[in-house]
């Protein structure tokens, strides 16, 4: 997203497109992953509607939606752990200790790539992975047609092709309870791009249909607390299908602090009401919100990724954006996507617990 396009009651700070830059890297690593054999399909409790006149579904608490904590994903699609790899390799020790800093946090694994083949083999490597931990895989689902809008992570899957994929990943990672973020920015992106209003809203209530029974736990795009108005956003994720899902995700890629998207998220889950969860991407906002948001300088990492104790909405904290990864040719960086090294130990340098 351009962000001199974005309009509506928030602030000129939330001028950002959420999650473009982590394609870039993922594409090029994709096709290594070898394929594993997946059995059993287990139905999750929030696969079953209350009886209520919205068909909302029951909410898992934090513990149910995310068994056994967050797991790490295997180094072949780890970009910081193949880069820890390389220095240590090379004798820069000190290099690869700051690096293992990100390199040794779980952190979601992006699906990008049209090919159901190779995309059911990403899965299939990450679940077997988590399953050898004992713990939860995060996946996001970023390959929705016309993605960022024509920006930095311009492309996607076709208008045919969307619902098949989807349909193909879930199959894949069925039995696992793994947790899908469907499509960062595929939501509150729609602010600034008109052409998407007829079109993504009803394609994405079909691919929560199309996650549906497979023992998953589903989130939506929630913006953030500077995108778009919360009545708007409420509406958009009503249509979409979140009465179906676990609730919705906020700050994914960005960099505004936790109490402040928290007050965001619960201010949300009011409007659409039935009580969605949410969960937080603090991969990037130790130091709050610093200007912009492609590749601010002074950004610092985030707390670490963790499950909350389950007393509130809040699910839990995450690292979905992989620090280390441009967001653009913008700040000195590279292509969106890009691992960018000067970055990735300023991010280290930076963090501080929010």
């Amino acid at each position: 997203m351009d962000p001199m396009t974005d309009q509506g009651n928030r602030s000129p700070r939330g001028r950002r497109s959420s999650a473009r830059r982590q394609w870039w890297w993922i594409g090029g690593t994709i096709g290594l992953v070898g394929a594993f054999v997946l059995a059993g399909v287990l139905v999750h409790p929030h696969d079953e509607p209350l009886d209520d006149r919205r068909g909302v579904v029951h909410r898992s608490t934090a513990a149910q939606a995310f068994p056994g904590g967050l797991a790490t994903q295997p180094g072949a699609l780890n970009p910081a752990r193949q880069r820890e790899t390389a220095a240590r390799a090379a004798g820069q020790d000190s290099t690869a200790a700051e690096i293992a800093v990100i390199a040794d946090q779980p952190i979601a694994t992006w699906l990008t790539d049209d090919s159901t083949t190779r995309t059911r083999q990403t899965v299939r490597q990450v679940v077997q992975h988590a399953r050898e931990q004992h713990r939860t895989p995060v996946f996001v689902l970023y390959d929705v047609p016309d993605r960022d809008c024509g920006h930095y992570s311009a492309g996607g899957n076709s208008a045919s092709g969307y619902v098949p994929w989807v349909r193909s990943a879930a199959r894949a990672m069925a039995g696992s309870h793994a947790v899908v973020l469907v499509e960062p920015d595929s939501i509150a992106q729609i602010q600034v791009c008109p052409r998407l209003r007829s079109t993504r809203l009803p394609l994405l209530h079909q691919a929560v249909d199309a996650l549906s029974g497979h023992g998953l736990t589903v989130y939506l795009d929630g913006g953030n607390e500077r995108r778009v108005p919360v009545a708007t956003q409420a509406r958009w994720l009503r249509d979409a299908g979140v009465d179906r899902t676990q609730g919705f995700f906020t700050n994914v890629s960005n960099f505004y602090r936790v109490d402040t998207e928290r007050t965001y998220a619960d201010e949300l889950a009011d409007r659409i009401g039935g009580d969605p969860h949410f969960v937080i991407d603090v991969s990037r906002n130790g130091r709050g919100w610093r200007g912009t948001w492609c590749n601010p300088r002074g950004a610092g990492l985030g707390q670490t990724p963790h499950v909350t104790r389950g007393t509130t909405r809040l699910d839990a904290l995450l690292w979905v954006k992989t620090p280390g990864l441009s967001d653009g040719t913008c700040n000195g960086g590279p292509a969106a996507g890009q691992w960018w090294e000067s970055y990735a130990l300023a991010l280290v340098a930076n963090r501080r617990a929010d």
